[in-house]
């Protein structure tokens, strides 16, 4: 079986996670992705367990794409960025707006060499309108996107952050369908593309909330599970508590231990002889016997660690394994798209800074390995 992403080149100048993460999507859908790396150093390198020159997160976010080194306060290394951008079918970036275009690798010039490209720009806040030059990382956008107020309001404790980088994860989502849509145009009209992503406006697009201020509507309760605790260990059971109780008393023929009551009281009673219920089982497996016959669904709370042992982990293969560098393994995870005749895969460990200058360079632009040496040298590859 093929890639469904073979023979496109995708030219990926981002860091961290945004930009990384959609190139790490089109990589294992077979795409050709070189990552280019900074002198700085890519930031998710600083966290977590370095092995063979790259962190966990990097690896994650750039398996199977090869790398090469950048320079964008050289000339000579800006030159050779837009002449791989030349051959590129899709250019992605996360620099704030504006830092490419000064360098002379903005849509608007790499367009002129090549019209087909396709430039996918993440930021904050979008290219357009006052807040673009504003600094924003993932914590950031979960604040103003509403996210953790709603999280404070209906807990009723003080706002925190989700440990979660999901506005660099969704935005990376969306672009990448954005990049696919935008090559399907281009197989029609053979003209390229540049799209203008803001983080802002994809936790928006994929908050299934917003629609109740869109609709005026500020009394609404959030679709939460709750956590009770189990026999083995602290359970999910999804659904609000009057829910639960309507389930759980209808199965097990429970009478309502405070009619007469209040709401708060009888919140509080009915809580309580759910919680005995689910007490009186011997083992797990009864229990979860009893709430698949009262249409509960439930769930394991896992850590992340013991997710691996998750049973649908483990059969749909949702691991992979590639090299770290230092004659071992280390884990990564795989893409969630099955296909029935495609491939989709990790395709290789990510690579460390520079890693693969000759065999780019080569490819791409038909240097040799004496050019590349000699670009290295004058400190143009660096």
């Amino acid at each position: 079986m093929s890639f469904p992403l073979e023979n496109f080149r995708v030219l990926d100048l981002s860091q961290a996670v945004s930009g990384p993460f959609a190139g790490r999507m089109l990589t294992d859908l077979g795409a050709d992705v070189v990552h280019v790396e900074w002198p700085r150093g890519d930031v998710s390198n600083a966290f977590g367990r370095q092995v063979g020159g790259v962190t966990g997160l990097f690896t994650q976010m750039n398996a199977g794409k090869r790398g090469i080194s950048g320079d964008l306060s050289s000339p000579r290394g800006v030159a050779l960025i837009a002449r791989l951008a030349g051959r590129a079918d899709v250019v992605i970036e996360n620099f704030r707006p504006g830092v490419l275009d000064r360098a002379g690798l903005g849509y608007a010039t790499l367009s002129i060499e090549n019209p087909g490209l396709i430039m996918l720009s993440i930021s904050g806040f979008g290219a357009t309108g006052p807040e673009s030059q504003r600094q924003a990382y993932a914590p950031i956008i979960h604040a103003e996107s509403g996210l953790l107020s709603r999280q404070a309001t209906h807990d009723e404790r003080p706002a925190t952050d989700i440990a979660l980088a999901l506005a660099d994860s969704l935005a990376a989502l969306h672009g990448t369908v954005a990049v696919l849509a935008a090559l399907t145009l281009r197989a029609r009209t053979h003209t390229g593309q540049h799209i203008d992503l803001s983080m802002l406006d994809a936790m928006i697009a994929t908050d299934d909330y917003v629609h109740y201020a869109a609709d005026c509507v500020d009394d609404y309760s959030l679709q939460r599970g709750e956590i009770w605790d189990a026999p083995g260990g602290p359970m999910m059971i999804a659904g609000d508590a009057k829910l639960i109780w309507s389930r759980v008393s209808a199965r097990a023929a429970l009478t309502d231990p405070a009619p007469k009551a209040d709401l708060p009281t009888k919140i509080a009673a009915r809580r309580a002889a759910i919680a005995d219920w689910i007490a009186s089982f011997a083992e797990r497996s009864e229990l979860i016997t009893e709430l698949i016959a009262a249409n509960l669904p439930w769930a394991d709370l896992r850590s992340s660690e013991t997710l691996l042992d998750s049973p649908s982990v483990k059969a749909r293969n949702v691991f992979a394994t590639v090299d770290n560098g230092e004659g071992g393994e280390r884990s990564v995870v795989r893409m969630p798209y099955r296909f029935s005749d495609a491939r989709c895969d990790v395709r290789g460990p990510a690579p460390t800074r520079g890693h693969d200058n000759h065999d780019v360079f080569a490819e791409w632009l038909d240097l040799t390995k004496d050019d590349v040496a000699a670009l290295a040298a004058e400190g143009v590859l660096r």
